[in-house]
């Protein structure tokens, strides 16, 4: 057995649309028994999980997928999401992304525009949140989400 698991499957979240209808999602997960899964990717549109988080998700017959159902155990991970006004170009980096960076936190892309941002348990997420108001960028918060951050920070 190797010393870190590796991603063995991927994990489908449904995401709900405002229409009624829900936009599909998988992750790529490191299964650990019992429809248990560590996810080993940030989310581009699911709420409420973030990077490493375990959820439970139930091999669907019909999705073909193991699908999410309840996160088990927090990462301690949160997400941010940004849409960038322009493209990063490849091989460089966006000064948004770069001061994220600086901050402590990590992103992958779903493309050159649409960020996923992963605010590790040791970075401060309000210093974060006032750097990208501060900036203008155009984000959002994915976990906790904006309600959820909000019923926590009530004063």
């Amino acid at each position: 057995m190797s010393e870190s698991p590796h991603p063995d499957a991927k994990v489908l979240f449904r995401v709900p649309a405002e229409d009624g209808s829900a936009q599909v999602e998988t992750l790529w997960a490191t299964s650990l028994g019992n429809d248990h899964y560590r996810l080993d990717n940030s989310p581009f549109f699911a709420y409420s999980v973030s990077w490493q988080d375990v959820v439970y998700a139930p091999f669907d017959a019909g999705e073909q997928y193991p699908t999410f159902k309840h996160v088990v155990s927090k990462s301690g991970n949160r997400t941010l999401r940004v849409l960038l006004s322009a493209p990063a170009d490849e091989g460089t980096c966006d000064p948004i992304l770069d001061a994220l960076v600086s901050l402590g936190c990590s992103f992958e892309g779903a493309n050159r525009k649409y960020i996923s941002v992963n605010v590790p348990a040791g970075v401060d997420l309000q210093r974060v949140r006032g750097y990208l108001i501060e900036a203008g960028a155009t984000w959002e918060h994915a976990d906790p989400t904006y309600d959820e951050f909000h019923a926590n920070h009530a004063s």
